[in-house]
């Protein structure tokens, strides 16, 4: 798969990594041209079956990505619409594109990620921010509209209701050790740390079957939708559609034969014995 002639991003793979570094312009600024972009890379993300994790971090030392472009916001229409007659917006589209890829996505997250640019580290799997370094904000309510590329739909389902609230209503910034508070990323980490973390997380899950990944990514967040009876049901679903295309009962079948799971010292160290499975396919 080529990831190439983008305007807003460069694309990097290795070892089933795909590193997508932002670099448009002087602030990333969230416009037609990226939108296309991620649309362009949703699309190819979804047919390559080689990479299994994607990192999206920023050329920009300040701005992972910026607010949505305000020039586009001008022309909203003033015209108040039935439900029936709501269309989805272009962020919100090709959010949810990029939030159903098979690969497992990490935002990095080492600058501002403001309004529309918050609104697609949402929209990715994990997210983890520099300290010192990344400040985030939905600042739509003070414009007079709401998040709507998808950041009012999946801010409660991150953090509750009542933080949720606390972060669209108020249109302040919050900075990393808030995030992680909140529970908008993952975890805050030092500058100097954030990298390494990222890149042995990401070279940790590229090693797993890439059916599994997505089984797994596609099952989460299926259940959040779901009352637990449904979600049970999903989730065996999605179990066999992983055993359908990954080498999970063979390498089950050899632990058995071998009787791994007698052995203390494996269930001491399942961390790394996890990894040694890798090998039978």
């Amino acid at each position: 798969m080529k990831y190439e002639n983008f305007q807003t991003f460069d694309v990097a793979v290795a070892n089933g990594i795909a590193t997508v570094t932002f670099n448009f312009g002087s602030v990333n600024v969230q416009g037609q041209e990226m939108l296309a972009d991620l649309n362009s890379l949703a699309m190819r993300l979804k047919r390559d079956r080689e990479t299994k994790v994607v990192i999206f971090q920023s050329a920009n030392p300040e701005i992972w990505v910026c607010h949505y472009d305000t020039d586009l916001l001008k022309d909203m229409s003033t015209e108040a619409v039935s439900r029936e007659d709501a269309q989805l917006l272009d962020l919100q589209a090709v959010c949810e594109r990029i939030s159903k890829v098979p690969q497992a996505t990490i935002a990095k997250l080492e600058g501002f990620a403001r309004g529309g640019g918050h609104e697609l580290a949402l929209a990715l799997d994990m997210r983890f921010a520099a300290r010192s370094k990344y400040k985030f904000m939905q600042m739509e309510v003070g414009m007079g509209i709401l998040p709507c590329g998808g950041g009012a739909s999946r801010m409660a389902r991150q953090t509750g209701l009542g933080k949720a609230l606390e972060i669209i209503l108020s249109a302040q910034d919050y900075d990393a050790d808030d995030a992680e508070r909140l529970g908008t990323i993952n975890k805050a980490l030092e500058p100097d740390e954030i990298g390494p973390y990222v890149d042995a997380l990401a070279a940790r899950i590229a090693q797993f079957p890439a059916d599994a990944i997505n089984a797994c990514k596609q099952m989460v967040y299926e259940s959040i939708d779901k009352p637990i009876d449904a979600a049970l049901k999903a989730e065996a679903y999605w179990l066999y559609q992983a055993t359908s295309k990954t080498p999970a009962v063979k390498r089950f079948a050899i632990a058995d034969e071998q009787g791994l799971e007698h052995d203390i010292e494996n269930q001491r160290n399942w961390g790394d014995l996890v990894m040694h499975v890798q090998d039978i396919n």
